[in-house]
C-alpha cells in the first residue's frame, strides 16, 4: 500500500471500524481476543505505529497527558519528571511536555492553556510550578477538565487538587539541627516573598527560634532571590556588621546556601569552623559542594508520582463494583468524569540530611514532617 499506513488503512485489512482498532491502541478490554490478535498481526506485518493523538481522537478519548512546566524551578525538574514517567511508563499514556517562562504574564499563561484546552489532544493536566497560571488551571478544572497543580509558590484553590512537599516543617527541622550544634545567631537568607513557599521556611525558621527562646534578630534576616549570586550578597551582608555576625545560617534553597558558602570564603572565614549553613530542597549538586552541603530534602521523585497518579486516579476513575446497567455502553465526554471527583491534596514530609557544612559527618537522612492526605468533601 502506497503512502504511510493510517488507522483507517488497518481497520480496513481486519475488517473492522476505526473505533475497533482504536479500542486495541487503546489497550481497552471490550474487544474480542481472537479480533486483536488480528488487528496487532496486521499492524506488526505492516510495520505500523500509530499516532497517539489520532487514535484518542478516533476512540472518542485521548491517551495523552499534558505536563506544564515552569523553566525557572529547573534544577528541580529533572527529579520530580523522573517519577512522573515511572508511573507514565506503566500505562497507556504518554507525556506531552508544555513549557512556560516565569517571565510571562498573567495573559500569555491564559492564552496557553487556552490553546492546550482547544487542542483537545489531551486527557488531563498536571502543572508543574504553574506560577500565575494558577487561576486559569483552576477555571479549566471548574469545568470538569482533570487538572493536578505541583506548586509551591502560592497557595493552591482548596477546590484544585494538589501535591506538595510540608516546607514549614522541614524548615523548622534545619534551624533545630542548628540550634542543636550550639548556635544562638542563626541568619536566614529568605525567598522572594511573593512567594507561599518562602513565607513558610521563614515561619519554620521563626518556629524553632522560638522554641528555644531565641530572640529573632532583624538584621539576620534578609530577602535574596533564589539565585546563588543573591545568596552570596545577603552573607557578604551578615559578615559585613560590625561587632556581631552570625554563626550560622540558613538559606532559604540550596543555590542561594552555594552563595552563602562562597562568602563565608571570601571573608576569610571556614566551614563549618565559624560558620555552619544548612539550604533547602538537596538538587544533586548539594553532595558535591565544598564542603557538602546539609540541606533539607524534597521528596521530588515521590511528589512526581503521586501527582500523576491522582490525575490518573481523575482521568480513569474506578468503575463502582455493581451498576444496574452496561456501562460500557454508556456515553463518556472527553475530560469530564461523569460523577465529580472530590479534590485530593497531598503533602509529603521532607528530610534533613546532614553534611559537613554545618559540622556533621555524612549520616542517613532524618525524616520530619508529616505525610497528608485528604480527600476534600
Amino acid at each position: 500500500m502506497a503512502g504511510k499506513i493510517t488507522i483507517q488503512d488497518i481497520a480496513q485489512m481486519a475488517g473492522v471500524s476505526k473505533t475497533t482498532v482504536s479500542r486495541v491502541l487503546n489497550h481497552r478490554p471490550d474487544v474480542n481476543p481472537e479480533t486483536r490478535e488480528r488487528i496487532l498481526h496486521i499492524m506488526d506485518e505492516q510495520g505500523f505505529f500509530p499516532s497517539l493523538a489520532a487514535a484518542g481522537l478516533a476512540g472518542g478519548r485521548s491517551r495523552l497527558i499534558g505536563a506544564l512546566v515552569s523553566v525557572s524551578h529547573w534544577p528541580l525538574i529533572p527529579e520530580i519528571m523522573r517519577g512522573i514517567a515511572e508511573v507514565v511508563d506503566q500505562t497507556p499514556y504518554e507525556l506531552v511536555l508544555y513549557s512556560s517562562n516565569a517571565g510571562n504574564d498573567a495573559k500569555n499563561y491564559g492564552e496557553v492553556i487556552d490553546r492546550i484546552q482547544a487542542t483537545k489532544l489531551t486527557a488531563g493536566l498536571l502543572a508543574i510550578y504553574p506560577g500565575q497560571a494558577t487561576p486559569h488551571l483552576a477555571d479549566l478544572c471548574r469545568q470538569g477538565f482533570p487538572v493536578v497543580m505541583f506548586d509551591d509558590q502560592g497557595v493552591p484553590p482548596d477546590d484544585v487538587s494538589w501535591v506538595g512537599a510540608d516546607q514549614r516543617t522541614g524548615a523548622y527541622q534545619a534551624t533545630r539541627h542548628l540550634l542543636q550544634q550550639g548556635h544562638r545567631r542563626i541568619a536566614h537568607i529568605q525567598g522572594p516573598l511573593k512567594y507561599q513557599v518562602s513565607l513558610d521556611r521563614y515561619q519554620g525558621y521563626c518556629d524553632a527560634l522560638a522554641e528555644e527562646q531565641v530572640e529573632i534578630e532583624p538584621e539576620f534576616v534578609l530577602q535574596g532571590d533564589f539565585t546563588t549570586p543573591g545568596g552570596k550578597e545577603c552573607a557578604s551582608q551578615f559578615f559585613a556588621q560590625i561587632g556581631c555576625r552570625p554563626t550560622a545560617i540558613f538559606a532559604s534553597n540550596d543555590l542561594m546556601a552555594y552563595g552563602a558558602l562562597s562568602a563565608v570564603v571570601e571573608s576569610g572565614l571556614r566551614v563549618p569552623e565559624d560558620v555552619a549553613v544548612v539550604g533547602f530542597d538537596d538538587i544533586s549538586f548539594s553532595v558535591h559542594s565544598q564542603p557538602p552541603l546539609t540541606t533539607v530534602r524534597q521528596p521530588l521523585y515521590e511528589m512526581g508520582k503521586r501527582s500523576i497518579e491522582v490525575l490518573l486516579s481523575m482521568i480513569d476513575p474506578p468503575e463502582p463494583q455493581t451498576r444496574p446497567w452496561n456501562h460500557k455502553s454508556a456515553p463518556r465526554i472527553q475530560g469530564v468524569n461523569a460523577l465529580p471527583v472530590a479534590p485530593v491534596h497531598v503533602r509529603l514530609a521532607t528530610n534533613l540530611v546532614m553534611r559537613a557544612s554545618s559540622g556533621c559527618a555524612p549520616s542517613p537522612t532524618h525524616t520530619y514532617g508529616s505525610v497528608g492526605v485528604d480527600q476534600a468533601q
